[in-house]
Formats: structure tokens, sequence, C-alpha cells
């Protein structure tokens, strides 16, 4: 007869440890293979990049932070305060807090609840009476449920804080972009200005030729025509310049109502090549992967947790409790104790356990594809912007050369004109030529360093280095 709760200790251990074999395996392989995922890619990625780069077109200089792109003190000033003050940014700080302020919630179930009471009554033709009670409860954590629960919890604030370098490293990109975009209206505005010059010129040689007769009101009328649209692509460009500027004091968080304090010089300022940490990238400082990863783990605590809530639990109170007549007298000067230990096991509940189990462990496998997901899209933005750094390359060399050569033929086609040997459709048409050549070239150029900041954050460059 002695042998039956034997047995029956038994099968419980056996059906425990089944239970927690089942909870534990596959969503540590999730885990598991996503981080062996992410190095083996990202190992055959860089093998192939360096494979392909051209050692003459990567600057030496070493970059390991995502400021160490551009190196302006001014832009420098500009990027501290948006970090400090940027309402976006502030909301991610926020939801950090948040994430802590969670995990003490979830943290406090695995100490000890401490109750106290104090009851009076009065009764007619009847003593007083007065009691105090304290009470002492705590469930110990035998399968270690609440220490998952905890641990995921961590992981969520794991997870929130990539999430916060992810916000820190875009406000920093968008500063710098903000910076260079300044560059580039400045540039373009120059150049409208030079075009509509060389227009208002035309205008008075074009007169002063029609004085004399060697002209047309044709040609005054072509002349005019391109000068007033110049006018207006000057007023747009002015107004682009504008909120641009505008846009960049957003991004500080901060509104003045005047134009920027620091002068932004229309010339741009040299980006680095981030290509010349290939060697030493992975995309594990990606923030996206990190928080995509957290949350793998995170979900898959909580499986675990989902599965050890069908197991028994086991529970301790401790309580003291007197009762007199008077206040003073109920203040445990001869209480009474009792301790009562419970243990409580999930017989039926309808499914409920088992399908909260089931949703957890889905949720963990959704996890772990919303990850592929981000890791492949993560491959394809360093790739994309690798060939995008050697396209507009070339494509800023050849429009150099074509500048060089229309710039001579504006020369020649002025001096033509002059002298009667070509119409005004051909000096338009060439001097036209001219300013959309430098206009594409400013656009190229700003591209090309657009684009260098977008590989930086590909590659997982932040605006603070972890090893």
């Amino acid at each position: 007869m002695k042998a039956k709760p034997a047995v029956q200790q038994a099968m419980l251990a056996l059906f425990v440890a089944g239970l927690l074999g089942c909870s534990a395996v596959d969503n540590v392989n999730y885990a598991d293979q996503a981080s062996q995922n992410q190095t083996d890619i990202s190992q055959r990625l860089i093998e192939q990049l360096l494979a392909t780069s051209n050692a003459n077109e990567v600057p030496e200089q070493s970059v390991a932070r995502l400021t160490d792109l551009v190196n302006v003190p001014q832009l420098q000033q500009f990027m501290t305060a948006a970090l400090e003050n940027n309402p976006s940014l502030q909301q991610s700080v926020v939801a950090l807090n948040m994430a802590y302020a969670q995990h003490g919630i979830t943290s406090a179930s695995r100490l000890p609840t401490v109750d106290a009471s104090f009851s009076g009554s009065s009764t007619e033709d009847s003593d007083d009476s007065y009691t105090t009670d304290i009470t002492v409860s705590w469930e110990l954590d035998l399968w270690q449920k609440i220490a998952d629960s905890s641990n995921a919890a961590l992981k969520d604030i794991a997870s929130t804080q990539a999430s916060l370098q992810s916000a820190q490293d875009l406000v920093a990109a968008n500063v710098m972009r903000s910076w260079l975009d300044i560059s580039l209206k400045q540039q373009l505005v120059a150049i409208e200005t030079q075009r509509l010059a060389v227009l208002e010129n035309n205008q008075a040689l074009i007169l002063s030729r029609y004085r004399v007769g060697l002209g047309s009101l044709e040609d005054l009328d072509n002349a005019n025509t391109s000068a007033a649209s110049t006018k207006a692509t000057l007023a747009d460009y002015q107004e682009q310049l504008a909120q641009s500027k505008r846009d960049l004091t957003l991004l500080t968080g901060q509104w003045t109502g005047n134009d920027l304090a620091v002068n932004i010089v229309a010339a741009f300022p040299t980006v680095l090549n981030p290509l010349s940490s290939l060697g030493q990238q992975n995309l594990s400082q990606r923030p996206d992967l990190k928080t995509a990863f957290y949350n793998i783990e995170a979900e898959a605590l909580r499986t675990d947790a989902a599965y050890k809530a069908m197991l028994p639990s086991i529970s301790l109170s401790a309580s003291l409790t007197d009762m007199a007549e008077s206040p003073s007298d109920a203040l445990l000067t001869g209480p009474l104790w009792s301790v009562l230990g419970q243990l409580s096991a999930p017989l039926f509940q309808g499914g409920k356990l088992t399908s909260q189990a089931e949703l957890a462990q889905l949720t963990t496998e959704q996890r772990y594809w919303v990850y592929q997901e981000t890791l492949l899209n993560a491959v394809n933005e360093v790739e994309n912007t690798v060939g995008q750094e050697y396209s507009l390359a070339k494509q800023q060399q050849h429009l150099t050369d074509a500048r060089l050569s229309a710039q001579r033929s504006f020369v020649s086609y002025e001096q033509k004109y002059r002298q009667g040997l070509v119409d005004i459709f051909d000096l338009l048409t060439v001097q036209q030529q001219t300013f959309d050549v430098e206009a594409q070239l400013a656009n190229t150029i700003y591209n090309r360093l657009i684009n260098r900041i977008d590989l930086g954050l590909a590659l997982g460059l932040g605006v603070s280095h972890e090893a």
C-alpha cells in the first residue's frame, strides 16, 4: 500500500520533465538558429563585399561610429541638441522607462507579500472589540515560472533599449541629412542665380542688337521666357532652402522663430566612406536586429512560463492575529499565529492553459520569422547602398567631365552669338545645358553623401560604439 505514493510521485516527476522538455527545446532552438543565421549570412556578405570592392576607392581612415562620418563642430552641436530634446526620441526614452517599470511589476511576484489590517466593531449591550492581523504570503517558484516571466521582462528592456538606440541613430542621421540638404539647396540657389544673371545679360545683348537691326522680337521673347522661368525656379529653391533650415531646427526639438544662428556653408562637408569598416562589421550592432532577437528570447521565456503554469504550485502563508477590547491592547500584544501551506494544481480549465501555451509557442515562432525578415532586409540594404556608392562615384566622374565640356561650349557659343554665327536658340540651349549639368552634379554628390550615411546605418554604425 505504501508503494502507490512513490509510483505517483515518479509519474508526476516524469510528467513535469516532459512538460519542461517540450517548453524549452524548441524555444532555445529558435534563438540559437536566429543567431547562427545572422553569423553565417553576415560573414558571407562581408566576404563578398570585400572581394568585389576596390581598395583604391575606399579611404584608409576607419569609421567606428555614425558620428565619425562627418566632422563639423557646428554640426555636432546640432546633433547634441537633437539627442537631448528631440520629441520623438524622448518618447523612446519614456518607453524604456515604462519597460523598467513593467519589469518591477513582474519581479515583485518573486517576493513575499505582507498585508496588515486593523478593524473595530461596536455592538449594543456588548463590549467593543478590535482586531489586528498581519499576513505574510509567498508562492514558492519551484519550476522557475515567475523567474521566466521576470527574465522575459528583462529581455523586453533590452529590446526597448535597442529601439532607443535605433531612434538615436536615426535622429543623428537625419541631422546630418538636413545639414547636407541645406548645403545642396544653397548650391542650387547659387546655380539658378548665375543662370538668371546670364539670361538677363542675354536680354540686354539681344535688345541692343535689335535696336541696331541685328536681332528680332522672337529672340527677345525667347530670352524673356527663359529668364522668367528661371526666376520661378529660383523662388522655389529659395523656399526649399528656408524649409530645410526649419526642418533642421525641428530636429533639435527647439523652436526659436528665427533663422539658423549658425552659417552653413554651401560647399559639401567631407563624408567618410563606411566601407573602410567592412572588415570589422557583422551586422550584429544593428539595433533592429537586436530588437528582433531579444523579442525571440522574451517570447521563448514566456512560452516556458506558459507551460509551467500547468504544473502544481505551492504557496505558504503565515499570519499574526490579535483581538482585544481596546485599540492599544490589540496591537499584537498577545497574538495568535498560524501557518498554512497550500498545494494547488489546475485540473480542468477547458483547455485554456494548453491554448495559452500553444499561442506562446506560435508567437515565438512568429518572432523568429520577423527576425529572419529583418535580417534579409538588412543584407539587402547593405548590398544596395554599397552598389549605390560605386554607381554614384561613376556618375559623379562622368558629370564632372560633362561640366568641363559644357563650360567650354558655353564660352564658345557666347562668342559665336556675338559674332552672329549662331542663333539665340543655340546659345540658350548650350547655356541651359551648362547649368543643368552643374545642378545634376550637385544632386549626384548630395545623393552619394546621403548614401554614405545610409550605408553607415545599414552596417550598424551608431552614435555610440559597442564592442
